[in-house]
């Protein structure tokens, strides 16, 4: 059998940088198992196949401190970055 993992990484931009959400999705064999979501600030299971990384996810604060940060260093980076190359594009 083949067995997947996936992450995905969401930027939504409200009113430019001024509310930035950001979700970090981790998925396993097409399905997703948990999720950070910026709002929330913690990781959030999605199945019970999420259950026991969610718990040590949110146990280390390293851990939470990266995924808290990428709503500066990732999102709000990026759009900076590439603002004036779409938004120019019309």
């Amino acid at each position: 059998e083949v067995f997947q993992r996936a992450f995905k990484a969401e930027c939504h931009h409200f009113n430019g940088t001024e509310r930035v959400r950001l979700l970090l999705k981790r998925i396993y064999n097409r399905q997703q198992f948990m999720h950070f979501d910026s709002d929330v600030g913690y990781y959030v299971a999605d199945s019970p196949v999420g259950e026991s990384d969610t718990r040590y996810f949110n146990s280390q604060p390293e851990i939470l401190d990266n995924a808290r940060s990428a709503v500066d260093t990732y999102c709000r980076h990026n759009y900076e970055v590439s603002t004036p190359f779409l938004v120019g594009r019309q």
